[in-house]
């Protein structure tokens, strides 16, 4: 897993411009301004176009596919659209006199839209059988926006002034929908450290840009440079998150920036477009040598990231932690393969060949670019705690947390898989195995992990019998 200079300045330079917002409103927010009406309704209408073309994009393209989880992006951009133009519409002035609609929709814009968003964390809501109730969510919201719109505009006073800037109801839609904001933004910076793709950080910009309007909707009126600053920012906001949504769809291994449910398995299984076309090339180099090691080493990353999901490694970790994974037996290229396909035992003599693969593994990560830890993940996977691994006998905290997982997965993953030269041993015996030796080869969080993920396979298996 090679970072170039630009993969290394992306997230600075994405938090750097994530946070320009909230300096421009610290420094000017106060500021006494008088724009007149017609710019308000202009400047708001142009953002709910925008909106309303995401959604329009977004819902159509979701349905033909039967994707919840794209029709969930466009029923928040919907009902954000329809607030906006409502809002703009209900501008005091210019089609109505002084109403409450437009006090009311712009401090439930963002809320609305951020707490449809945050929906998506509901597993029910992201199945395909789930569509239609989305969309019947899609058309109530909407009818539910214009019937307050009638209303508002026929009886201007039955639609009160809330909330007012700085009070108690403003304070709290605030409150809410800053952390629906910030639980979006954890989402699509642990989808970019997944897959390290522009994209997916320039999503996590954008929702900090929304984020960033809503203090000056909740807490400054019209006469103050901030509260139109907020407007700027919503648009640029939507735009910014709309558009890489928008061709997210049309890739064929989709991050889903917004949902958040990329995870490790995603980059085993499709790791050309997650990992890239270096990690792929290794992989087919891997598999024309030797079948059972590719197909041995892509079974060990998908454990291994399971395994590290199930212990909580961050986005960063479990990237590297299947990379290396990946190509953790990449050094057995360079075995003979009368020594790697002999069907029997190995002579001392052939295993100690073996058991230089892992150095002639990490010679060709550092040859090809890879960073340090996916290299110790190549170099260390043998190792074990108590030094009586190979190739170094490094021991205890010598040995990376992520390369105990890796050590784990990869016996469990041998034990069990049948090779010419012996038959496949069952789960139970092996995990005794893993059992006994946990504390003095194998790391126990390591151990525990793997067979919680194991057993929740194990019994929906169990069950379908």
């Amino acid at each position: 897993m090679r970072l170039s200079r630009t993969e290394h300045v992306g997230p600075a330079l994405g938090a750097l411009v994530a946070l320009l917002p909230f300096g421009a409103l610290f420094f000017l927010s106060h500021r006494h301004v008088m724009f007149g009406p017609q710019v308000h309704f202009r400047g708001v209408g142009l953002t709910a176009l925008a909106a309303a073309i995401a959604a329009l994009a977004l819902t159509i393209a979701g349905a033909r596919r039967h994707d919840s989880r794209t029709i969930l992006v466009g029923t928040a951009f919907s009902a954000m659209a329809a607030l906006l133009a409502l809002h703009g519409i209900a501008t005091p002035g210019v089609l109505i006199g002084m109403n409450g609609v437009v006090a009311f929709t712009g401090g439930a814009t963002l809320p609305v839209g951020a707490a449809v968003l945050a929906l998506s964390a509901l597993p029910a809501l992201r199945r395909p059988r789930d569509v239609r109730p989305l969309l019947a969510l899609q058309i109530v919201l909407l009818a539910g926006v214009l019937s307050l719109g009638v209303v508002g505009m026929l009886v201007p006073s039955a639609v009160p002034s809330v909330p007012s800037p700085g009070s108690r109801a403003a304070v709290t839609l605030l409150v809410i929908g800053l952390a629906l904001f910030a639980l979006l933004t954890l989402r699509a910076v642990r989808t970019f450290l997944l897959t390290r793709r522009r994209a997916d950080l320039v999503v996590a910009v954008g929702i900090v840009w929304l984020s960033s309007a809503l203090p000056p909707a909740m807490l400054l009126n019209f006469m103050e440079l901030g509260w139109w600053l907020g407007h700027a920012f919503e648009l640029a906001g939507i735009l910014v998150v709309a558009v890489p949504v928008a061709l997210d769809l049309r890739r064929t291994a989709q991050s889903r920036p917004l949902v958040g449910d990329v995870c490790g398995a995603d980059l085993v299984t499709t790791e050309e477009a997650f990992l890239g076309a270096q990690v792929r090339a290794l992989t087919l180099c891997l598999a024309r040598k030797d079948e059972y090691t590719e197909e041995h080493t892509r079974r060990v990353a998908l454990r291994a990231v399971q395994v590290g999901e199930e212990l909580g490694l961050s986005g960063g970790r479990l990237r590297a932690l299947a990379t290396g994974a990946l190509v953790h037996d990449i050094g057995k290229l360079s075995v003979p393969d009368a020594v790697l396909q002999k069907p029997g035992p190995l002579t001392d003599e052939e295993f100690a060949i073996i058991k230089r693969h892992p150095e002639w593994g990490e010679k060709m990560l550092v040859d090809l670019g890879f960073t340090e830890d996916v290299r110790q993940l190549v170099r260390d996977h043998h190792e074990r705690l108590d030094g009586s691994g190979y190739p170094h006998g490094a021991s205890g905290s010598l040995i990376s947390f992520d390369a105990r997982i890796l050590a784990v997965c990869d016996v469990y993953d041998a034990l069990i898989s049948r090779r010419i030269y012996r038959d496949a041993w069952p789960h139970e015996r092996a995990v005794a195995l893993l059992r006994k030796e946990t504390g003095t080869s194998f790391d126990v969080k390591c151990v525990a992990a793997l067979e919680r993920v194991l057993s929740r396979e194990r019994v929906p298996a169990a069950a379908a019998v």
